[in-house]
């Protein structure tokens, strides 16, 4: 039997974070990723889906393989209903919080990654694409 290629977990309730955690752990490990690297994409994935949970109520993690010139990666999308965020440029700045947090979230996330790509609508939700490459050395 094929493993799968993409799949999906609800954010609903906190517990949801872990769902969240072994999904990409799982996918990170049959694509061949590094402990180092494995480690970074299950942060980020865990402070979006802490974000999703906390500041939008819920949401969804989607996650898919991909290839890029032969390169294996993996793409993960979090989408939620939230109330979206105001100021985008200002929740990319380190350390900056809106409801008083350490500010990790977003930089975090884009710093342990490849690629990131976000679009917020206040009243809307946002969704948070973020792609991760194999390194091969």
């Amino acid at each position: 039997m094929t493993p799968p290629t993409e799949g999906e977990v609800t954010i609903v309730a906190e517990r949801d974070i872990v769902n969240v955690r072994q999904s990409v752990r799982e996918v990170t490990g049959r694509l061949g990723f590094g402990v180092t690297d494995t480690t970074r994409i299950v942060t980020a994935a865990s402070e979006l889906a802490r974000n999703a949970f906390k500041y939008a109520g819920g949401g969804l993690m989607r996650w898919r393989c991909l290839q890029k010139d032969g390169v294996p990666g993996i793409e993960l999308c979090f989408e939620d209903k939230g109330p979206g965020i105001a100021d985008l440029e200002q929740a990319l700045v380190e350390g900056y919080s809106s409801a008083g947090g350490l500010g990790m979230g977003l930089p975090g996330a884009r710093r342990l990654t490849d690629e990131m790509e976000i679009n917020s609508a206040v009243g809307k939700g946002t969704q948070v694409v973020i792609r991760k490459w194999l390194r091969r050395f």
